[in-house]
């Protein structure tokens, strides 16, 4: 046990004050016979005053016990993490998990852990991934337990494990993965002992199931500074495991066929993004666009006769290597398509600038992006990352014209929702057609000149489908 300073009595008072559904629930169990303590992450984002709606608890009692406990008392029970040890209930807004104090245990082949249910709070400290992850506050008795130093190293902003980092890596590879997302989420500095062990343990995190790993690193790009934790990744090995594109963005770059720094350069647009984000914060589609939207440039990289270098097509190869990594990581098939559509189209607005751009080409390029085009225009400003000041005002005041262009022809047109001129029922009168390939194909060209020319009124319409049959033979 260790004493709180009056500081951290403060951070607990206040924990129990926002939270009195706490001693009550520690009462029950109190009388019951049991124990019951707050632990983990709650007392340590109470410590940082950070405490959110969701409360951790661990107790000596058995699930079924917990159930019986709660029952009748809270408002909402659930039981899906019962074979692990895990009730879940809520109570006036509060969403509270009750587990069984566990000692975990991985046989170091299979992706799952064996769990055993411990018999003190010290055994179930000690299994926990880091020092700051690893106190409680016993109910209703309020005393404070940090056997592993985790107030020091709050106060330190470092991250350490209660067992040696091998040990812990060797019981769960996640938590390398975990150490990364944690230094982005807290901003706090990774102990160089973890650090070690997380370069010469990177390739256990492949006993780890794609899920596991997406989760924790979608909770990282999400996080306050996803740079420090992108980069840990990348130093340690960790990223090689599951996203090589990352760590393949480093280029050579030789004296002979100088290009920017594209691993830096990627990072630098996430943060620009993030600062876009605007009250979407955080955006998960825009940071991973912004992470991958480059990843092409390794395959395409090509030095002309006059050491320029070039990346030609890289936004293509690219969408399809964000496509197979993303399925790899078993993302859903609509956040996949989102953040690979951004990446298709992050190099459309070049050339713009050039004045080549007529209104057709706005309207495809509204079209194209879709629902994407909030998020396409933060992505294409993200990435204007040079140092010179007057190319990078240049560029924005292009991009500045390009918006202002696309919301003149919205007030004149519905881009959102362009359409052919006629719709099927009109096509097949016209044409005297019964459904099939040929009304599919005429409703595209009606689509396509709509795009060319803007909105066409019904004759107009009428006598360019009419013409577009007889040129095809479909009418005489």
């Amino acid at each position: 046990m260790s004493l709180l300073n009056d500081a951290q009595q403060n951070a607990v008072a206040e924990l129990l004050r926002v939270s009195p559904v706490a001693d009550e629930l520690g009462r029950r169990f109190g009388a019951a016979g049991h124990e019951l303590h707050l632990v983990g992450g709650s007392v340590r984002d109470a410590l940082l005053g950070r405490l959110g709606d969701d409360l951790d608890f661990c107790t000596d009692a058995r699930p079924e016990q917990t159930l019986t406990l709660v029952h009748g008392w809270a408002d909402a029970i659930w039981e899906t993490g019962r074979e692990f040890g895990t009730i879940g209930i809520q109570k006036n807004g509060l969403r509270i998990e009750i587990t069984t104090f566990r000692a975990e245990a991985y046989d170091g082949v299979t992706r799952n852990p064996v769990v055993s249910y411990g018999t003190s709070l010290l055994d179930d400290l000690s299994r926990r991934d880091f020092t700051i992850n690893a106190m409680a506050v016993s109910l209703p008795g309020h005393e404070f337990t940090d056997p592993f130093g985790g107030v020091q190293d709050l106060a330190a902003k470092v991250i350490r494990t209660p067992a040696t980092p091998q040990a812990s890596f060797g019981d769960d590879p996640l938590r390398m993965l975990r150490a990364a997302r944690f230094a982005a989420k807290l901003q706090f500095t990774v102990d160089e002992s973890v650090i070690s062990a997380m370069r010469d343990m990177a390739a256990d995190l492949d006993r780890i199931t794609a899920e596991r790993i997406r989760d924790e690193f979608t909770k990282l790009i999400c996080s306050a500074d996803p740079l420090a934790g992108l980069r840990l990744l990348v130093d340690t090995g960790l990223a090689d495991r599951f996203l090589p594109e990352l760590s393949g963005l480093k280029l050579e770059i030789d004296e002979h066929a100088q290009h920017k720094d594209v691993y830096e350069h990627t990072l630098i647009v996430v943060t620009n993004a993030m600062r876009l984000e605007g009250d979407d914060s955080p955006d998960f589609v825009l940071r991973m666009a912004a992470l991958m939207h480059d990843v092409g440039k390794p395959a395409t990289k090509a030095v002309g006769r006059d050491s320029r270098v070039s990346f030609h097509h890289h936004e293509v190869v690219g969408a399809r290597l964000t496509k197979q990594r993303m399925k790899a990581m078993k993302y859903p098939k609509d956040v996949t398509s989102d953040v690979v559509g951004l990446v298709a189209l992050h190099l459309r607005f070049y050339g713009y600038g050039r004045g080549e751009w007529t209104d057709s080409a706005v309207r495809r390029y509204v079209t194209d992006a879709g629902p994407l085009l909030s998020r396409l225009h933060k992505l294409t400003r993200s990435d204007v990352t040079t140092r010179n000041r007057r190319k990078a005002s240049a560029l924005a005041a292009d991009y500045d014209a390009l918006e202002d262009r696309i919301a003149r022809i919205e007030a004149e047109e519905d881009l959102a929702k362009v359409r052919p001129d006629l719709d099927g029922n009109a096509i097949m009168e016209l044409l005297g057609v019964p459904p099939g390939p040929i009304v599919g194909q005429a409703w595209r060209y009606l689509k396509e000149l709509r795009l060319d020319r803007g909105p066409l009124d019904h004759d107009e319409a009428e006598t360019e489908l009419l013409k577009w049959a007889r040129e095809q033979g479909h009418i005489s």
